[in-house]
């Protein structure tokens, strides 16, 4: 399966297929014609695939690789100048290629380092995981976090190719498929209601796998089409964010180590939606639709933080524009919509 993301100068293909890490060099031919690669990986991503995908690219160019600790703590800011000194020391130029090789954390941290090293330098999605698949290797955002708050320094850093192999899943633990359908629940919530509740019928994780090429491309498409729409986040590209506002703090709170990205997210979408069916502005009973669907992937519903405990990493979201945060709402199942409100919008609930 193919499509393309239609920027202009910033548009790139995405190919998503069974067994295309067997293929790279094929697909990275086309779209560089420089000298060297550097891959940027983490640990367990790198000892699955890492000789696969160097074997092939050395046949055709110079080949290098930085390897970092698998998870969200390698996405720090000051993790940046041992990543830029290694780029130096293996001579990558502006005419060079970077790749990211994982999950979202390695797509994030590689972009940024892409976006940011010798003023940018071309780069190369290869997602591994279910929520980079389906969610953070398209549409350019790149960044690093801040002990402040998570995704505090970044960049629009639009790759020249995204690869997507669903046979990676296999490789997953089965938690890190369930922190995938966090974001993929979020594309039903938000956009598409016969998503929704496809992935409310499924009654295992065997099923979902059957149709998890179909989903993978469903939910790429989905934010395909916001991108080309809203390409620096300010209008209809907000809706992405479901779940992330609450999602985030509740992240940085337990400093990353508690919750995975899709597990916190999963909790922000219902609580939020909760607070929102109290106040009249979605419809009743949605939270529990997204409760039920989430259940079935194995997902949290509820963190029991104080929401007073939230707010300091609330008050420096990114979506904090001309002094509201933009909370992103549902009417219902598949119809969602920017609220403007401030920290008080939460105030109604103790916890979440």
């Amino acid at each position: 399966m193919e499509m393309k993301v239609n920027l202009g100068k910033d548009s790139y293909p995405i190919y998503i297929q069974q067994g295309l890490l067997d293929e790279v060099l094929g697909y990275i031919k086309p779209i560089f014609q420089g000298n060297k690669i550097m891959i940027i990986s983490d640990n367990q991503v790198f000892s699955y695939y890492g000789e696969k995908i160097e074997t092939q690219l050395k046949k055709e160019y110079e080949v290098g690789h930085i390897v970092v600790p698998h998870g969200e703590q390698s996405k720090r800011f000051d993790i940046l100048p041992e990543l830029y000194n290694e780029l130096l020391s293996f001579q990558l130029t502006r005419t060079d290629l970077i790749i990211a090789l994982g999950g979202g954390v390695i797509g994030d941290l590689a972009g940024f380092v892409a976006s940011t090293f010798l003023r940018g330098v071309k780069f190369v999605q290869i997602p591994t995981s279910l929520l980079a698949q389906v969610d953070s290797s398209v549409g350019g955002k790149v960044a690093v976090d801040l002990p402040a708050g998570k995704n505090l320094v970044g960049a629009f850093k639009h790759p020249s190719l995204v690869l997507i192999d669903p046979l990676t899943l296999k490789t997953l633990e089965k938690r890190f498929i369930s922190d995938g359908m966090g974001e993929v629940i979020k594309y039903g919530c938000i956009f598409d209601a016969d998503l929704f509740q496809q992935l409310a019928c499924y009654t295992s994780f065997d099923e979902l796998y059957q149709d998890i090429d179909e989903i993978i491309y469903r939910c790429v498409d989905l934010k395909r089409d916001v991108v080309e729409k809203d390409l620096f986040d300010f209008n209809d590209r907000l809706a992405l964010n479901f779940g992330h506002t609450l999602g985030h703090a509740i992240e940085q709170y337990y400093h990353y180590e508690k919750y995975s990205h899709g597990e916190a997210i999963s909790i922000g979408m219902v609580q939020l939606t909760r607070i929102a069916e109290a106040k009249g502005l979605t419809k009743v009973g949605t939270a529990d639709q997204i409760c039920d669907v989430l259940k079935i992937y194995q997902l949290p519903t509820v963190s029991h933080l104080k929401t007073s405990d939230l707010k300091q990493a609330m008050a420096v979201d990114k979506k904090n524009i001309y002094k509201k945060l933009s909370y992103v709402l549902l009417h219902a199942i598949g119809q969602s919509y920017i609220y403007p409100s401030d920290l008080t919008f939460i105030d109604e609930v103790e916890e979440v």
